[in-house]
């Protein structure tokens, strides 16, 4: 039985690719995923598998540090929230790079396309394939609004309406402006593809913040800074580290 490995850091993102797979290719064997550099290393040092799916930043680094670190010869379908890699990634052993949020049809043309490459590998087509990369990306577009279930009732909430979101644990909330709590079936790395970058910035593991719901900013330790929403939060909304620069620019557009 064929053996599939994903590699993700986002536990939501992760157990739905499981199911989507699944539903798509019963008789594999799926491993435990694993979130890291490290573990990713340290699996295929010991470890065999078929197709591996792999996304871009992991909890301890960018994924393509596995390739520097261990002989990779599996196909790998790349699964990520940016297009920026693609490049980078055709040079590992690429059959596919899905965009999150993965659509069951586009995944299923990816494992159409490994069982393909795997009977008969064919020549590629380097012309096909530069002309692809030259020609300028159709126009991002974002969500205009959410459905959430309320109880018995399903509704839309505009994404106008919409203060942040808030990841706790194996959760994401969306929190309206008038305090509304809705738990929605999107990462928080999903969601940054969405979203309009004008108007919701990422902050740290755990928010992404409206601009319309930040109502005063404090500094914080380390040179960071701790962001105040209405409505409040139960945490703190502090800034990371490395969010902080690109904070300060977005603020400032």
């Amino acid at each position: 039985m064929p053996t599939y490995l994903i590699i993700e850091d986002e536990p939501l993102a992760a157990r739905r690719l499981m199911r989507l797979i699944r539903d798509i290719v019963p008789d594999i064997h799926l491993a435990e995923p694993l979130d890291t550099v490290s573990g990713a290393v340290a699996w295929l040092q010991t470890h065999t598998a078929d197709l591996l799916f792999m996304d871009i930043h992991l909890a301890d680094g960018a994924c393509f540090s596995i390739f520097e670190q261990v002989e990779v010869k599996t196909p790998v379908i790349f699964t990520t929230a940016y297009d920026q890699y693609a490049l980078r990634a055709f040079k590992h052993n690429s059959v596919d790079y899905l965009l999150k949020p993965i659509e069951a049809e586009e995944l299923a043309a990816a494992l159409t396309k490994y069982h393909t490459l795997r009977q008969a590998p064919p020549q590629p087509d380097l012309r096909q394939l530069l002309a692809s990369l030259q020609a300028p990306p159709p126009p991002p577009t974002y969500q205009k609004r959410f459905m959430v279930t309320a109880g018995d009732k399903i509704k839309s909430v505009p994404v106008e309406e919409v203060a942040y979101f808030y990841g706790q644990q194996k959760y994401v909330f969306l929190i309206t402006r008038d305090n509304r709590r809705h738990l929605v079936d999107y990462t928080l790395s999903e969601l940054e593809t969405l979203l309009h970058p004008d108007d919701f910035f990422r902050i740290n593991r755990q928010f992404i913040l409206g601009f319309s719901s930040i109502t005063g900013m404090t500094v914080w330790t380390k040179n960071r800074i701790k962001a105040d929403l209405s409505p409040h939060p139960d945490e703190e909304a502090i800034v990371s580290i490395e969010k902080t620069r690109s904070f300060k620019e977005w603020l400032n557009r």
